[in-house]
């Protein structure tokens, strides 16, 4: 991950200007009366010269633009006695017209660290019928154990891959990096070069069309246009290869709101959007500071919600989004209490939108200020929370309100050893 952000862009209120310019075009189309000699004739029994004006009237369309959809309400929190029998829970829900929606928390594993624990979790977890979420770089841990689960269930688990370390005694990619594409060409170029080098070596235990492949990580936020064309030609070769693939891996505070409405970037949100189950957006959202995790929300954890902004006012569907970094900061997770009150406000946060798929929390593995024993001490309280609580979600789209969720509700999760902790 970087631990540093961009400075936040603007993004210009689009409806008023478009107002500015429809008004300054029907001021060009005021009624005038034309003029026409009527010749002499009489007007009031008098004998006189008289010109008739002729008026016209317009009658010009009603201009404005699409009403936007009101808010969703926020998704409502609960929280059960384990074991909690979700497919009755579901058929409850819809009887009240809600949908069922899950913590969508996972961990990010790594060729060392410290991951116990963690197969243990993905077991508990799908034997209570809660999806799970695990991401690994440059090892199978979590992953290729995942993967079995994931054979033998029907629940939408998520698993995610990137290599991000040459193997031992093989070539790098043209780009000399296996996270970043080579600017210097041409995107399509560039994106199958890159693409052929990953699908080289992605390893031959994982199963492309179970678990998701990241090829790039945090990229250069100064060239989101070329980005996008590469996204777009590097998204159409994984599919013809049969993988499922995550584009970007933006950092934190990255890429600026506007970057998603670039005419190359829009045309690659359209087809993410027209394969949700093949190609997704991978973003990272930290809060850069151990507390509160709403550090700046929605600039950092939420930003997200821009891009879904950018997706609506151009009528596109909203994308599959993954989170393949999450967390505080590159060294520290906070206290085991603390994490879990910031985990439970981000679930929430995160359940009222279908799109999100997972978030990875960054780090069970080497390196990175021993982050690892950090990091593993959430797993089994995180799972607790997990099997005990859900959400309820309204059906459907709303206007993103980011808004709707702060302030920041104290949660009761970091008491929630058994689950009997609620909003």
């Amino acid at each position: 991950m970087h631990s540093y952000i961009q400075a936040r862009g603007s993004n210009l209120p689009r409806a008023f200007f478009f107002w500015c310019v429809t008004l300054g075009g029907l001021a060009l189309l005021v009624w005038q009366p034309l003029v026409e000699a009527a010749g002499e004739r009489e007007v009031g029994g008098v004998g006189a010269t008289a010109v008739t004006p002729i008026s016209y009237t317009y009658y010009l369309p009603y201009l404005h633009l699409p009403p936007l959809p009101v808010p969703l309400p926020p998704p409502v929190p609960f929280s059960g006695t384990v074991p909690i029998d979700f497919t009755a829970v579901r058929a409850q829900l819809q009887a009240q017209g809600l949908d069922l929606a899950f913590s969508k928390f996972g961990f990010h594993a790594g060729p060392g660290g410290n991951p116990s624990g963690l197969v243990t979790s993905l077991t508990q977890l799908d034997a209570a019928g809660v999806p799970f979420v695990v991401k690994s770089v440059d090892t199978l841990t979590g992953v290729y154990e995942a993967q079995m689960i994931m054979r033998q269930s029907s629940l939408p688990h998520v698993t995610i891959f990137r290599r991000s370390i040459v193997p031992p005694g093989e070539l790098p990619p043209p780009s000399g990096d296996p996270d970043v594409p080579d600017y210097d060409k041409l995107p399509e170029v560039a994106a199958a070069e890159h693409w052929a080098w990953h699908k080289q070596h992605f390893p031959p235990e994982l199963d492309p069309a179970l678990t998701w492949v990241e090829t790039i990580n945090e990229v250069d936020r100064n060239r989101s246009a070329w980005l996008a064309l590469f996204a777009l030609e590097t998204a159409k070769l994984a599919m013809a290869d049969g993988y499922k693939w995550a584009a970007f891996g933006w950092a934190t505070g990255n890429p600026e709101p506007e970057h998603w409405e670039s005419p190359e970037m829009l045309a690659f949100l359209r087809f993410a959007a027209a394969h949700p189950d093949r190609v997704a957006i991978a973003l990272h959202e930290y809060s850069l500071e151990l507390e509160p995790i709403s550090n700046l929300y929605p600039y950092l954890v939420g930003r997200f919600q821009f891009l879904f902004m950018a997706c609506d006012r151009h009528n596109i569907a909203r994308p599959t989004v993954l989170f393949t970094e999450w967390g505080w900061q590159a060294t520290h997770v906070p206290d085991v209490d603390e994490a879990l009150e910031d985990l439970a406000w981000a679930s929430w946060l995160y359940a009222a939108y279908p799109q999100v798929k997972g978030a990875a929390i960054w780090y069970l593995g080497p390196g990175f200020g021993g982050i690892a024993d950090e990091a593993q001490k959430l797993i089994a309280p995180l799972t607790a929370y997990q099997k005990s609580h859900y959400f309820g979600i309204t059906p459907g789209q709303g206007r993103v309100e980011p808004g709707l969720f702060v302030p920041v509700p104290p949660t009761g999760a970091g008491e929630a050893a058994g689950g009997t902790a609620g909003y």
